[in-house]
């Protein structure tokens, strides 16, 4: 084996955010800092603690507060739409009748042929 090669084992300092301190064998040369440990950390203590430095669940919840709202708003001119939609619909129908009545006495006029024929029965007479 060769001598001169392998780094240092020594012991070193862990400390926590918590201000838990535990002494370890490692090859760093310097003491250890870390966020969380077996004594704050939720698996080990039974305690649901929550750690968001960055604020990430806040910016989503607001994303997602912003996305209903606009949802809802969506669904407001949607049903609007259709309320007007069928007041439109409502207001044709009530003017179909008389366009149909209208076509319906365009049909009982006589044609030019009928009209001829008649024309000629008379002279006739």
């Amino acid at each position: 084996m060769k001598t001169d090669i392998h780094p240092k084992y020594q012991q070193i300092t862990f400390t926590c955010a918590c201000g838990a301190k535990f002494i370890a064998g490692s090859t760093i040369e310097k003491d250890f800092k870390t966020e969380i440990c077996s004594a704050c950390h939720p698996f080990y203590t039974g305690k649901q603690k929550l750690v968001d430095s960055s604020g990430r669940i806040d910016k989503f919840m607001a994303k997602m507060r912003k996305a209903q709202e606009k949802a809802e708003k969506n669904v407001e001119k949607v049903k609007e739409e259709e309320t007007k939609e069928i007041i439109k619909e409502e207001k044709s129908e009530e003017k179909k009748p008389k366009k149909a009545e209208k076509v319906e006495k365009t049909e009982k006029k006589p044609t030019k042929k009928a009209k001829k024929a008649k024309k000629a029965k008379k002279a006739e007479k």
